[in-house]
């Protein structure tokens, strides 16, 4: 590249990095602060939150890499014309796809991130992340038991000892079990204590009473069961080797291509796989198209003494309603696959128009301010 190039692809490549990582660190805030009460309340460490929050990264990454790369360029672009940096270029003879190139480059940069991105480390982030929370939800169960607190493990089931001593003893125990459907069950024991098993945590009672009232009977019937000793799973009824569902963004582009068969996948998540794969492959197509719609608005636009917002508003404008479509796009495959086509055609069109006009465009005409 000449100096000219070198310089504009240094200036794009600080301003992208800064941009990235202000607006990435922004929606890391903003998203992690649901997670500080998971933290007050099952008293999980500093360095736990931070590995949990940190996996959500990549996800963050693959939809905002795309903007700031066209806003970064837009910015640049435009302080270079105001400048009249540009305009000097242009005059000394360089065309627009000579001044577009490192943007260009730029663009090729982001998207082999996109697709890096896309392909390999946000399926296993998500895969991660989605690990630890079902993990947090099953195994860690036991951090709820509180002195004196009514403690919620997972949806139907609530836990209050009185006491809870040192040791791990608990006493003044009453359990709420809604687990099981149409029969829930209420606990009163006077001991128990908690342990630590290959299954997840469970609470062994002694001296107590179960009440459980059947709601299927006609009128319901309340039985009652007094007991010397009984054991509460907390991790659940299948513990933590239940399964747990995959969603797609924990699946390879492979994966989403090719389902296993013996998953017995249904229609509708079948579409919805083969929608996410074709939007996952056509993402870095779709970060080079945004790239060029924000040149075309720069480089072709009349060159204006005072400068103007006009270019720039346009551009802002079709970037909107292009993410916008994709996402309405993105949902109609996922109705029909006959739709997929559309997810390319969006990626590549808006590129392929304003790549021709940059191509057919004079571009960075003098014109006296009104």
């Amino acid at each position: 590249m000449s100096g000219a190039s070198r310089y504009i692809f240094r200036t794009l490549a600080i301003g992208l990095v800064a941009v990235t990582i202000g607006l990435a660190l922004l929606v890391w805030l903003t998203q992690s602060l649901r997670f500080i009460q998971l933290v007050l309340e099952r008293g999980l460490s500093l360095g736990v939150f931070l590995e949990l929050t940190a996996l959500m990264l990549p996800s963050f990454l693959v939809v905002i890499l795309p903007i700031t790369t066209f806003i970064v360029v837009l910015a640049i672009y435009a302080r270079l014309v105001s400048d009249r940096e540009l305009v000097v270029l242009h005059g000394a003879g360089l065309s627009h796809w000579q001044l577009a190139r490192p943007a260009l480059l730029l663009a090729a940069v982001s998207a082999s991130a996109v697709l890096l991105l896309q392909a390999w480390i946000m399926p296993a982030s998500h895969s991660a992340f989605r690990a630890w929370q079902f993990e947090i939800r099953n195994e860690i169960a036991g951090l709820l038991l509180q002195e004196g607190v009514f403690a919620s493990v997972g949806n139907n089931l609530t836990v209050y000892a009185r006491i809870r001593e040192r040791d791990g003893t608990l006493r003044g125990i009453l359990v709420h079990d809604a687990r099981e459907a149409g029969a829930p069950a209420t606990i009163l024991a006077a001991e128990g204590r908690l342990d630590a098993t290959p299954m997840g945590p469970r609470v062994t009672l002694r001296d107590g009473v179960r009440q459980q009232m059947d709601l299927s009977s006609d009128p319901p019937r309340l039985s009652v069961l007094r007991f010397a000793e009984n054991t509460l799973d907390l991790a659940g009824r299948s513990g933590p080797q239940e399964q747990r569902a995959r969603d797609p963004r924990e699946r390879g582009i492979g994966e989403l291509l090719w389902p296993d068969p013996a998953e017995q996948t249904s229609p509708r998540d079948l579409r919805r796989y083969h929608a996410d794969a074709h939007q996952r492959l056509a993402s870095p197509l779709f970060t080079v198209s945004l790239t060029l719609v924000a040149l075309a608005a720069i480089l072709c636009s009349p060159f204006r003494r005072h400068g103007g917002l006009q270019a720039g508003a346009i551009a802002v404008g079709v970037a909107v309603a292009l993410m916008a479509s994709g996402l309405a796009i993105g949902n109609l495959a996922v109705r029909d696959s006959a739709f997929l086509p559309l997810i390319w055609v969006h990626a590549v069109l808006p590129g392929l128009v304003a790549a021709w006009v940059l191509s057919d465009s004079p571009g960075l005409r003098r014109r006296a301010a009104a």
